[in-house]
């Protein structure tokens, strides 16, 4: 009796547990939206009103009924995917990169010595500098896009594994000594663990610079994409084609960052972390 009646208390513990998260969650999300609601409803009351000239700010259910009437006729839904597979391809390339790249300098001193100051120069220079670089080289396809987006999520990555390698506590790799671990085993049982927290915001970091850099490349001859729709809607004077690509860069950029900070969490649950 006194066994059903503990697993009875470790279920209603449970479900406890998992309503607490879900409302916490819920919470986060009702307060998050308080401001953009706020500057929405204003920006469309002003809007309204002709305080802002629907040639220059249109309101934003223009914008709003633009992104749907490109939906409907199916020309958003192609922008969306060749940006996003542009993205998410230079992504990968470049993080795959900066982990070879970045965990071989954060491992060896002297390569850092040799490779660091390099990259460095490297990473100062301004995105759109690569644009003519790039199409001098692999043309205006899909290479020189690629390419372009690779770069640009590179160097955070690379600079957090470094960041995150260095950081490692010395101490705990000589007790890991101590126990006569092996090189395989430090590497896999502290170094790795312990440099996961820099790894994951640079790859934060990286995906959120790909969005950024997405544009410049779209501006490599591109047909289709959401920065093609940027200088559509400037060369055809439309500013609520403009806004809705800047819109929809937003959310899909905020999206894809909510992924990456879930995959964040789960990865570093065995953290003792302060809780909000």
């Amino acid at each position: 009796m006194a066994k059903i009646e503990a697993e009875i208390t470790n279920k209603k513990v449970g479900i406890f547990r998992k309503n607490k998260v879900v409302i916490e969650k819920l919470n986060t999300i009702l307060i998050g939206s308080i401001i953009p609601i706020l500057l929405i409803t204003v920006w469309e009351l002003l809007s309204r009103i002709g305080v802002f000239p629907s040639y220059q700010l249109p309101a934003p259910t223009t914008i709003l009924n633009t992104i749907y009437e490109m939906g409907l006729d199916g020309t958003l839904w192609s922008h969306i995917g060749v940006t996003t597979y542009r993205v998410f391809a230079g992504f990968l390339i470049g993080t795959g990169i900066a982990v070879v790249l970045g965990s071989f300098i954060g491992f060896y001193q002297r390569a850092e010595r040799l490779f660091d100051p390099l990259i460095q120069a490297f990473r100062s220079i301004p995105s759109l500098a690569w644009v003519p670089l790039f199409i001098l080289w692999m043309g205006i396809g899909e290479p020189s896009k690629i390419t372009m987006i690779a770069v640009g999520v590179f160097f955070p990555v690379y600079l957090n594994i470094v960041s995150g390698i260095h950081g490692v506590d010395r101490k705990l790799i000589e007790v890991g000594k101590m126990y006569g671990l092996s090189t395989f085993q430090l590497i896999r049982r502290i170094i790795l663990p312990a440099s996961l927290p820099s790894f994951l915001v640079g790859l934060r970091s990286g995906l959120g610079l790909g969005w950024m850099f997405v544009v410049a490349a779209e501006l490599m001859g591109a047909s289709q994409g959401l920065g093609f729709l940027l200088t559509f809607g400037q060369n055809m004077s439309q500013p609520d084609v403009i806004l809705a690509s800047i819109i929809l860069f937003a959310l899909i950029g905020k999206l894809t960052d909510w992924l990456l900070k879930l995959l964040e969490q789960r990865s570093l649950q065995w953290q003792d972390r302060i809780q909000d």
